[in-house]
């Protein structure tokens, strides 16, 4: 079977690869080796992609030094944010959701915030977001979104009197 670098429990693109299983999964979360291995990768995606990982514990990230050149390539090729979303569901089923939380957060904030990313800014609302599995992270993130929005008015993706209340 074709080796995927971020496996899921649904098909991707490549439709020789099958989805990874519920035993799989716990096999490969109990595997050092495996995880280690799963640790490297997503730091090596990181770099590709401009970001560094600040905090192997809480899956802190900030830019790195080469981010400019690199958000220029994710800024120019949209099949980047497909990846993005793939290995933000793959850190939710090896059980690094903090590490969703916090790249996710990452986005919001280049795109909304630095403005750095916007050809990212849909991609970062509408899938980014949703793959955190925590409801309650989630909550906050779309929070954040909504408050570095710009126009609010035009915020679609949570319901307004809520947005306002939370907290």
């Amino acid at each position: 079977f074709p080796f995927r670098l971020f496996p899921l429990r649904e098909h991707g693109m490549n439709w020789r690869a099958r989805p990874l299983t519920c035993q799989e999964i716990q096999a490969f979360r109990k595997s050092k080796e495996v995880m280690d291995r799963f640790l490297r990768a997503y730091k090596l995606m990181l770099g590709f992609y401009g970001i560094h990982l600040v905090n192997e514990e809480t899956g802190e990230v900030e830019r790195a030094n080469n981010w400019r050149e690199r958000f220029e390539n994710l800024n120019r090729f949209s099949h980047n944010n497909l990846r993005i979303t793939r290995i933000l569901k793959c850190l939710g089923e090896m059980g690094y959701e903090d590490y969703q939380v916090h790249l996710v957060k990452f986005f919001l904030t280049e795109t909304l915030v630095e403005e750095t990313l916007p050809n990212v800014k849909r991609s970062a609302l509408d899938y980014f977001l949703f793959t955190v599995r925590s409801k309650e992270k989630r909550r906050e993130l779309v929070h954040y979104a909504w408050q570095h929005f710009r126009p609010q008015s035009s915020f679609v993706w949570g319901p307004r009197d809520k947005l306002q209340k939370y907290r």
